[in-house]
This record gives C-alpha cells, structure tokens and sequence, in this order.
C-alpha cells in the first residue's frame, strides 16, 4: 500500500469510528481553511525560501544554509506527532531515504513540537532523517503556512486526548498545513505541495519527480 493509498485507508477507517457530530466540525474546519485560500499566502514554485536555524530532537541547530551546501533539500511540514496522518507520511518519507540519497538530497521534518516530542516522533517512526521544532512556528509563519485552531475543534481534540499546547509547549493552537518542499541548491522552490486538508499528503512520485 502506497502513502496515498494508507492515508485514504485512514481515514475511511476513522469515519467509521468518530461521531458524526465531530466529524462534522473536522470538515467544517477543513473547508473553512479551503474557503479562506490561506494556502495562496504561502511559499510557491519559484519562491526563495528563507534561511533558518532550528533545533532537532536531540536539541542540536540545524542550518538550512548548510544543508543546502550539499545539495537539494526536501522540507515537509507536519502537525505533530499526535497526528496519525502526520506519523504515516514520516514513514513514507522514512522509506524513500535512499531514493533521495541517491539525487544528492536531504530531508527535514518540521513541526511546532518541543524537541522532547520531537524524539518522541522520531523514535516511534524509527526516523533517521532530521525531526526539526519550529517553536511557535516562526519558520512556518514566514513560509504563510499557520493557522489556529477554531475553539470547537480544539474540544473535538481534547476529547481525542490530543494535548496541542503541551505537545507545543505554548497556549496559541497553532498549526501549519501539511506541506511539503522541494528546495534546490540555491534555496528556490521546485516543488510546493500546500493542502489544506489535513487529510492529504504530497505523492512520493511527485517528490521525486521534481528532484531529479
């Protein structure tokens, strides 16, 4: 089973367990996000992505700069580790490491996680590549990819047991868009996947098909 294909299998699969009453806040929350086009302010194909420092799970920088020194780079942007559509790409992006070893190319996973929850991430995925915390989501922000919450979906979560602000070590229930880059060695955008479902994720094909 491919990435698309586990990520339709998921949430066929959560339709049938969830109420329909927090189903229909998920969905009305999604489609506030598709109305709101809040995806046309972020980063697009042909954009130069601003340099950025991070911290890593294990609380290390990471510098895009320096990455970008080696060659492309992949970023894929994620919620959190509480988000099981979040923890099935990792692993998709997990298995396509050596693909993007071969075209000379990194990979980072961000997210407004702590670095504690970060490892966390890392380590229930077997994660090898660089699990990033963007805190409040400076870098996100810049790239036109945050959003918050609505109040009756941050209640739909907390009834899931799904802890935002203790996952992010603030209060502001912020997220970014799953969205994944393709950024060349002189940090231009090749490839831009921006959904604003949550649902949805970039096709490895894709990913590789604008690298090489």
């Amino acid at each position: 089973m491919n990435l698309i294909e586990e990520l339709k299998a998921k949430k066929e699969a959560s339709s049938k367990v969830i109420p329909e009453e927090k189903l229909q806040i998920m969905a009305q929350s999604t489609q506030l996000l598709k109305d709101h086009n809040i995806s046309n302010k972020a980063l697009k194909v042909g954009d130069t992505i601003i340099d950025f420092e991070l911290p890593n799970a294990l609380g290390n920088t990471v510098s895009l700069k320096d990455y970008l020194s080696e060659g492309s780079v992949v970023i894929s942007f994620y919620r959190g580790g509480w988000c099981p559509y979040c923890n099935i790409e990792l692993r998709a992006l997990q298995n396509l490491l050596p693909e993007f070893e071969k075209l000379n190319t990194k990979l980072i996973a961000i997210s407004p996680e702590t670095p504690d929850n970060s490892l966390d991430t890392a380590e229930k995925n077997n994660l090898s590549f660089e699990v990033l915390s963007d805190i409040d989501n400076i870098v996100a922000k810049q790239m036109g990819l945050v959003f918050q919450l609505p109040e009756d979906l941050r209640e739909v979560y907390h009834s899931f047991n799904i802890d935002v602000p203790k996952h992010n070590g603030n209060k502001d229930y912020e997220l970014p868009m799953p969205a994944t880059y393709v950024i060349n060695s002189k940090g231009i955008i090749q490839y831009a996947f921006i959904p604003e479902d949550y649902t949805e994720r970039a096709n490895p094909e894709d990913i590789l098909k604008h690298i090489q």
